[in-house]
């Protein structure tokens, strides 16, 4: 049923409380005006109902009234209230002075990369909000983004927003959007999904650096048709350097399950992007095709793990002697799987050397040191980006086989630094196969099958025969263009990896040393290539003939190397039984050993050869024997995935690591104040955790570190007053440390709250929740740790109880400090 038509508004016409002022735009189905709220005596945003609307539309304006309503967010604009003001369905917004970034770019053009990205982190922030709201807002563009007066984003209009848990009648089944920046899924009528704004965002994002739309396209079903069918480009002339046409391209490709996973990840790789690199990377052309069509595959997929920024800068600290072992603990920490997954490596009976178990990654670090947490996060990252690949399997396998070729190495080197780069050095060894498995399947299979053809040709035992290296090596040269080893090299020398590790990643050309080689890079070399002989042995000979493999490849490199036959058994046995733990942490399988067919009766008990039928059966994988009894595990060498501990469970862990380390013979400070920190920031889920440390003068609590999204960025803005101001009430903070009393606050947005909130915190800090743990040392307040959250935190009494004794331990730290 329609509404009664309206007359058209007109400045001086009162609605309600309302006296309209000026329009400030238009389109088909509202007007929005600037109005003054009378009663209240401020200016506000008259959203109008254009006359004609009809009830459903009426219903839609209510769900955005709702949907806003809930979002409390820097970068959106909220909404005060919705009615009907003498007969006129209105939304009354914050009025916010400024123009959109739609004005923004015709009046003055594109924007220099850095302040595109800054602005739209913030956009993608707010996006995230509402997308933990359960809104997906899908219409995003630039004339729905506000640039207010300080230059900030603040994202409006979600009129055809969806909610994903109630989805309302038209929001399946039907294309809402704006042809030019809707995404293929909804051009589809897709359900809506929140990688539908992700999408949008990277397509305003283009926009504004190049100053022009991704798809210009006049009518509207072409548009739909085009960004269902084609993918979109970041045009070769863009001012984009290739880190951020990587992000360009990823949030923008046609495949959602190709996109950043969410609005978050989005975020958090345009705030890498916005850390300029330490060494850039040479990006002149290799001068190769095949070589050159891979760089470019790796800049714009951005997708192949030893590429991550973080990864890279994780090595460069580990090599530093000013960056300290808390630096890579904080670099570590950005990454959620990086840090589950390294805990769960560090927690495996290899690393853990009597040690109670390990929840923080400062702890792993300061144990395991920087060269083994470096070389576990390439191993890492190496996995973790694999597992979503049509050819997983057989990628997972190859890099199982590198991790094993490393883990050998370090079996066989002198313990400290040696060690380490013998582990990076065999196991980078494989870097020119695995890219080719990763970038090239086809190419690699035919690889295979053509070695494979050779040897079935090949007389066994023949005199002279080259390396298996080097004949795969030629193989893939002829394939490709370009064998394993230019390949990998090339990728290296990119990276700007050391020369060192280059020299490692050389083939054998000839026979190794008859002579004993020194310490140094030459002994690194063919060690690395040792250690993959002997990897291959334990990966495809059966177990009668494995013995005899590993003779093969002592007599090979034994006076060399000044290897026996003992001590490569020896580490053998050491490296299958660690990377069984390291497999099962990283949810990976190592394959069984194959049995030679007269042995496997005997050597095999009746339930081990029971369960190894059934696994035959079943297309599972076992671990290896040299862990004890065979456990059985899900097809295709994939482990499930542990589950991800409680919060309860992350603070429990965190107090008995802290306590730990308070009990050891030195403690320092810091030390524990950042594992107290890191505890918090990973158990609460926190957007960010800040440390405030009393000044000298005890005037007033300093942020002296933090956690988190922009956390060191924003800790020095952390300057908290300990005497109010004459005549004026203490804010928020400073009375929080004044009584000394742990306080959550549940939205700092709300109007009692805000008005105590200091202006540099909303400013600058787009945080909904806070906690507040004061430290208090001798009835005065010593120090304050702050957290927040974009979501309410829900925290049981058992919580809260941990947090108390997190903050206790954090003043017992300062005691013992002399404090």
């Amino acid at each position: 049923m329609s509404a009664a038509p309206l007359a058209r508004p007109r400045a001086g016409q009162r609605l309600g409380r309302f006296r309209l002022l000026s329009e400030l735009g238009r389109g088909a189905q509202a007007e929005v005006w600037r109005a003054l709220d009378e009663r209240l005596q401020r200016e506000v945003a008259l959203k109008l109902m254009t006359p004609g609307g009809d009830a459903a539309q009426a219903d839609r304006w209510l769900f955005e009234a709702r949907a806003v309503g809930r979002l409390a967010h820097p970068h959106i604009v909220p909404v005060f209230e919705a009615d009907n003001y003498d007969g006129q369905p209105a939304l009354v917004f914050e009025m916010v002075e400024g123009q959109t970034l739609a004005q923004r770019l015709k009046q003055s053009g594109p924007m220099p990369a850095r302040e595109a990205v800054e602005l739209m982190v913030g956009v993608v922030d707010a996006l995230r909000a509402a997308h933990a709201q359960g809104i997906v807002h899908r219409d995003l563009k630039p004339s729905n983004i506000l640039l207010d007066s300080e230059g900030r984003a603040r994202v409006m209009d979600f009129g055809i927003a969806a909610q994903l848990t109630a989805p309302q009648p038209g929001d399946v089944g039907m294309i809402a959007g704006t042809p030019g920046y809707i995404s293929p899924e909804a051009a589809r009528a897709d359900a809506p999904h929140p990688l539908m704004d992700v999408f949008a965002a990277g397509l305003v994002l283009a926009e504004l650096v190049t100053g022009r739309p991704m798809m210009r396209e006049a009518q509207v079903q072409r548009a739909l048709q085009r960004v269902q069918d084609e993918d979109l480009q970041v045009a070769d002339d863009a001012p984009v350097d290739d880190r951020l046409r990587a992000v360009l391209q990823r949030a923008i490709a046609r495949n959602p399950a190709q996109r950043y996973d969410s609005a978050a990840s989005l975020r958090d790789a345009l705030m890498q992007w916005l850390q300029p690199p330490e060494d850039g990377a040479p990006e002149a052309a290799s001068g190769h095709g095949t070589l050159d069509f891979l760089l470019r595959r790796m800049r714009y997929k951005s997708d192949f793990p030893a590429l991550s920024d973080g990864v890279l800068r994780i090595q460069r600290l580990s090599s530093s002697e000013t960056d300290s072992l808390q630096s890579m603990a904080d670099e570590i920490l950005k990454d959620v799987a990086l840090t589950q997954k390294l805990l769960r490596l560090v927690n495996t009976a290899h690393f853990r050397r009597g040690e109670h178990g390990v929840s923080t990654v400062s702890r792993a670090v300061a144990l395991v040191g920087q060269a083994g947490i470096r070389n576990l996060a390439l191993s890492l990252v190496l996995v973790e980006h694999m597992k979503d690949k049509a050819h997983a399997q057989r990628l997972k396998e190859a890099f199982l086989r590198a991790l094993l070729a490393g883990q050998l190495a370090h079996e066989l080197s002198p313990s400290g630094r040696e060690a380490e780069e013998a582990f990076l050095g065999a196991m980078f060894y494989n870097l020119g196969p695995l890219l080719t498995e990763y970038y090239f399947p086809d190419e690699a299979q035919t690889v295979r099958e053509e070695l494979a053809r050779r040897a079935a040709l090949e007389p066994a035992g023949r005199a002279g025969r080259s390396h298996p290296d080097v004949l795969a090596d030629q193989v893939a040269a002829q394939v490709m263009g370009l064998g394993f080893e230019a390949l990998g090299l090339g990728v290296a020398r990119h990276w700007g990896l050391p020369e060192g590790l280059q020299r490692c990643m050389r083939r054998p050309d000839t026979a190794s040393p008859g002579q004993r080689l020194p310490a140094g890079t030459e002994r690194a070399r063919w060690l690395a290539v040792a250690a993959n002989e002997a990897a291959a042995a334990l990966w495809d000979a059966h177990d009668d003939d494995l013995p005899h493999q590993l003779d093969g490849v002592v007599q090979r490199h034994g006076r060399a190397l000044g290897l026996a036959g003992h001590e490569l058994r020896r580490a053998s046995d050491e490296a299958r039984r660690t990377m069984g733990e390291m497999a099962t942490a990283l949810g990976l399988a190592m394959p069984a050993p194959k049995r030679g067919p007269a042995l496997a009766a005997v050597v095999a008990p009746a339930s081990e050869a029971a369960a190894l039928g059934a696994a035959q059966e079943a297309d599972t994988l076992l671990l290896p024997s040299a862990l004890g009894a065979p456990t059985v595990v899900m097809a295709h060498g994939q482990l499930p995935e542990p589950p991800l501990p409680s919060t309860a469970e992350l603070l429990g862990a965190g107090i008995q690591d802290i306590a730990d380390t308070l009990a050891g013979d030195t403690v320092k400070l810091n030390d524990v104040l950042r594992m107290v920190l890191e505890t918090i920031y990973r158990a609460l889920d926190c957007e960010r955790v800040v440390f405030c440390l009393r000044e000298a003068n005890g005037q007033r609590l300093v942020g002296r570190f933090g956690l988190g999204v922009q956390a060191p960025t924003l800790a020095p803005l952390f300057q908290i007053a300990l005497k109010p101001l004459a005549g004026e009430p203490p804010s928020l903070f400073t009375a929080v440390c004044l009584k000394g009393e742990d306080s959550l606050v549940p939205d700092v947005r709300h109007a009692a709250i805000a008005k105590l909130v200091p202006a540099w915190h909303q400013r600058h800090v787009p945080a909904h929740t806070l906690l507040l743990l004061p430290l208090v040392l001798r009835n005065a307040p010593l120090a304050l740790i702050y957290a927040d959250r974009l979501q309410p935190f829900a925290l049981a009494e058992r919580e809260r109880a941990l947090l108390r004794t997190l903050r206790n331990q954090a003043v017992m730290a300062f005691r013992q400090a002399g404090h």
